[in-house]
C-alpha cells in the first residue's frame, strides 16, 4: 500500500495537471499565449526592471535555459519581449519585458483569476483556503521567489 506521502504527492500533480489543461485551452484562444509563456512573462513583471536572464528564468521555471531560449525567440518576434545585453559582461544578455508582453500579462491574468476562483471558491470556505496557501507555500518555501 503507498504511503500517505506519496499518494499525497501524486494528488497535488493530478490537481495542477488538471488546472494547467483548463486553463490551457482559454489561454491560447484568447490570448495566445501558453501557461508556461504566462509565467515567464509573470517572472519578468515582478523581478527588478521586469528583466532576467536566462539562466535565471530557467531556475524560476524549472525548466532548462535552452528550454527558455526556445520560448523567448517566438514571444521576441510577437514583441512580447526583448533583448537586452548587460552594460559590463558582453556575454550576459537579459530577456526583459515589452509594453505588449505586459499588456497581455494583464489581460491573461483576469482569465487565470476566473480559473482559480471557478477551482478554488465554491470549495472551500475563506479560512482553508488561507490554510491551504500557507501549506503550499510552505512546500516550496526557500526554493526560489515567490509569485505572489
Amino acid at each position: 500500500m503507498e504511503d500517505i506521502c506519496t499518494i499525497n504527492a501524486l494528488r497535488l500533480m493530478q490537481s495542477a495537471d488538471e488546472f494547467r489543461a483548463k486553463l490551457s485551452g482559454e489561454f491560447s484562444a484568447v490570448h495566445g499565449l501558453s501557461v508556461n509563456e504566462y509565467f515567464l512573462l509573470m517572472h519578468l513583471q515582478r523581478a527588478p526592471l521586469n528583466r532576467l536572464s536566462r539562466v535565471e528564468l530557467a531556475k524560476r521555471m524549472y525548466v532548462s535555459a535552452s528550454t527558455v531560449t526556445r520560448m523567448v525567440a517566438p514571444m521576441e518576434k510577437l514583441g512580447l519581449v526583448t533583448r537586452e545585453a548587460d552594460n559590463r559582461d558582453a556575454r550576459l544578455a537579459y530577456v526583459v519585458l515589452a509594453k505588449a508582453g505586459a499588456t497581455r500579462l494583464g489581460e491573461a491574468k483576469v482569465t487565470f483569476a476566473k480559473h482559480a476562483r471557478d477551482a478554488f471558491g465554491d470549495r472551500w470556505a475563506m479560512a482553508e483556503l488561507e490554510s491551504l496557501s500557507k501549506l503550499l507555500n510552505r512546500l516550496v518555501a526557500g526554493t526560489l521567489p515567490n509569485l505572489t
